[in-house]
């Protein structure tokens, strides 16, 4: 037989897939998938179950219904200021995951660069390879995330097309300064960039950071694909219904992408996260709470037990250093023991880097879980750390 695809043929089973597998065949509580344990807005649920009743189960449009195109429109003016043609700036997606394939493959030609910003989320590098595009790297590094100027800038050059950009960030939890995208956004107009901004999590930032879009910046309107996420913004991951906001000369082949990648999207959940973006103000100023809440409950109990805990702004996650317990294996053992032993499923975090000298002793947690859930999870860590150290204490 001839061989298939060699990338594909290269690339293995997610971690995430591998984690939760364990999580199963050992019982354990999973925090290490990015999904809420509870469902969304009743009245978005009730909205999208009507529709499957009101006789419009066809084909909708390719670029999505109008009245989600328009509530995205209208989200983008009431939280950011942008003025957007429903008509012609905005396509509806089956997923975020699909939206970023799908602006990627609106731009990217075979041989482009396209820079990434490792820790990542790991669809990036392969579709960036697979569209035959040459991916550059840089590190943000831990604990503080910080954006590394001068690495990020000696990463573009003439042969540069575009960047994949996430803020709020998935693992590290970072909300990228005004600062820091005021320095993306000057190497975009110097070296005539687009950008693919994955924005999944922006209305879930806590402490007071705001997330602010790149495609908000002077200059960047005409450059920048801006993702959202319905599974994020309304816990409904299981829905898989993103969108894209972009300038009317990136939607053609943005919607190009898309029909050959789905084409469309289900019309009665359209039609339900259509009623989600219309909620009020509080609907989102109480999920954000609701989950800074969350993320304080286990970040707060982890640090107790020991763990080496990193700030998190934004996202679902906590990344935490697993040192300090004084574990001298790497992320992925510790994961795979605390799968095992403590019957809690966390995320190795080398598995978001690319390049083989990733820091391996940092784990995520995942804090989108009920508060029992998270309670009982911290309940067993400490129960396995007591008897790891009674263990040694006894062979000492």
């Amino acid at each position: 037989m001839k061989s298939q695809n060699d990338l594909l043929s290269a690339t293995g089973t997610t971690i995430f897939t591998v984690m939760s597998a364990l999580a199963v065949e050992h019982g354990a509580i999973n925090l290490g998938q990015g999904f809420p344990d509870y469902d969304g807005p009743s009245d978005v649920i009730h909205a999208a179950a009507a529709a499957l009743l009101d006789g419009r189960n066809q084909y909708p449009p390719m670029t999505g219904l109008p009245e989600l195109r328009e509530a995205v429109a209208a989200a983008n003016r009431r939280f950011y200021g942008l003025e957007v043609d429903p008509k012609a700036e905005v396509v509806v997606t089956s997923g975020a995951t699909e939206a970023i394939t799908a602006c990627l493959m609106a731009v990217l030609n075979p041989g482009d660069e396209c820079v990434l910003i490792e820790p990542l989320y790991d669809t990036y590098l392969p579709v960036v390879r697979l569209l035959g595009a040459v991916p550059k790297l840089v590190r943000l590094s831990p604990p503080k995330w910080e954006l590394p100027r001068a690495e990020l800038a000696a990463a573009f050059g003439p042969k540069t097309k575009a960047i994949l950009l996430n803020t709020p960030m998935n693992p590290a939890g970072k909300v990228f300064t005004a600062a820091e995208l005021a320095f993306v956004a000057d190497l975009l107009q110097r070296h005539d960039c687009y950008a693919i901004c994955d924005e999944v999590y922006e209305h879930l930032t806590f402490d007071g950071w705001k997330h602010i879009p790149l495609m908000t910046l002077p200059g960047m309107r005409e450059r920048c694909m801006r993702i959202g996420s319905a599974g994020k913004t309304f816990s409904l991951t299981g829905w898989k219904v993103g969108y894209v906001t972009c300038d009317r000369s990136l939607a053609p082949n943005v919607a190009k992408a898309h029909q050959n990648l789905t084409f469309t999207t289900p019309p009665n959940l359209q039609r339900g996260v259509a009623v989600g973006l219309m909620k009020d103000d509080r609907y989102f100023a109480e999920l954000s709470a609701t989950l800074q809440a969350k993320r304080d409950l286990l970040a707060a109990g982890l640090a107790r037990l020991g763990f080496g805990v990193l700030e998190t702004q934004g996202s679902y996650f906590v990344t935490t250093d697993v040192r300090p317990l004084g574990w001298t294996g790497d992320d992925v053992a510790f994961c795979r023991t605390l799968t095992q032993e403590a019957k809690v499923t966390a995320i190795p975090v080398t598995a978001f880097y690319a390049q083989p000298d990733a820091p391996n002793h940092y784990v995520r947690f995942a804090f989108c879980k009920g508060d029992a859930v998270l309670t009982e999870a911290l309940r067993r860590i400490e129960a396995w750390l007591a008897a790891r150290r009674g263990t040694a204490a006894a062979v000492a």
